[in-house]
């Protein structure tokens, strides 16, 4: 890894730490506001859909936004998107806390993310 590389990983969760804070923030006001917790999940996930492409285009992987990383980010939140209902849905479900399965969601949807970001949205 070369060492402009060895400060991404840092970027991206730093740009990602921002998101998930106000993704759960969002989420949680939706939720105590009696929104049903798919709808809440779905509309954090598009709040720090924007704020992890910016960030990530703009500051992480030091690209230009175009159609194509743009589409293949998309593919990549798609699939987090997935797999954070997945959580939360089984945490909803077995445990009765949207907010366990949705932190317990978070690493794994980080490096997931940074791995498909690095190696092939944004190469």
């Amino acid at each position: 890894m070369s060492v402009a590389n060895r400060g991404q990983f840092p970027v991206f969760v730093a740009i990602g730490l921002a998101s998930a804070l106000i993704d759960i923030l969002l989420l949680q006001t939706l939720v105590w506001s009696g929104f049903h917790y798919t709808i809440a999940v779905t509309v954090g996930f598009l709040v720090g859909f924007f704020v992890n492409y910016v960030g990530h285009t703009k500051f992480t992987f030091q690209k230009q936004k175009t159609v194509g990383n743009l589409l293949g980010f998309t593919l990549v939140v798609m699939l987090n998107y997935l797999i954070t209902l997945l959580c939360v849905a089984l945490s909803e479900h077995g445990l009765d806390s949207v907010m366990i399965g949705k932190i317990v969601s978070l690493p794994v949807v980080a490096v997931n993310g940074f791995l498909w970001g690095k190696y092939l949205v944004f190469k």
